[in-house]
């Protein structure tokens, strides 16, 4: 099978960074880690993959001040990184930067997001916890291809967690990670295999229920 050459962005401690790197060792992903972008220095993600050989680039996003539009400047420098490794598919995995429509155009149904609930239902930050302050008796997380509006493009896979009386957010938040890792991985296996297709908003999966 053909291998999807992958452009991993990363800004904390890399564990879905590290189930997709295990995935691919294992043989259940067909694909590989081409460079591992990161925007912060010296956080885990990074270290994670410069100890296990994989190539590693920081990009400083201080380094665009002089643009009228620093991010769209800074994705501009990201986009060149990931053409130069031949990236096929963009995974933002615990990336803390919205992305704008430099990036977005180029991976249009090419970059994906993992986020800790059912979209649509609270999108943005600390997810867990608005699930928490609205009483919900299940989150979960979602993979979705990514899209100008934060959180809002077409859901790919999606995997429900129960709240448990008395959660917090840590503790929910630990239990929707162990779910991320699984989630994850499968939605680049079935983009890999060529079973993704993308209908305005809906994903459909090509042999599922076969």
């Amino acid at each position: 099978m053909r291998v999807t050459q992958l452009g991993v962005l990363v800004s904390g401690r890399g564990s879905n960074l590290r189930a997709i790197a295990e995935g691919i060792e294992a043989g259940t992903v067909p694909a590989r880690i081409a460079v591992v972008v990161g925007n912060k220095h010296n956080v885990p993600a990074m270290e994670y993959a410069g100890r296990h050989g994989l190539k590693t680039v920081f990009l400083d996003p201080k380094s665009v001040t002089s643009s009228t539009d620093p991010r769209r400047a800074y994705d501009r420098k990201l986009l060149r990184v990931l053409n130069e490794h031949r990236v096929e598919l963009v995974i933002l995995a615990g990336y803390m930067r919205i992305v704008s429509s430099a990036l977005i155009e180029a991976y249009a149904s090419r970059m994906m997001n993992i986020h800790p609930s059912l979209l649509p239902s609270f999108p943005g930050l600390d997810a867990q916890q608005q699930a928490l302050d609205h009483g919900a008796k299940i989150s979960g997380c979602t993979v979705h291809f990514v899209t100008e509006g934060v959180d809002e493009g077409p859901i790919i896979l999606q995997q429900a967690v129960p709240v448990h009386e008395g959660d917090t957010a840590e503790t929910l938040s630990e239990r929707i990670l162990n779910e991320e890792h699984q989630l994850l991985p499968q939605a680049i296996r079935l983009f890999a295999e060529g079973r993704l297709r993308v209908t305005g908003r809906t994903v459909r999966i090509d042999g599922e229920g076969a």
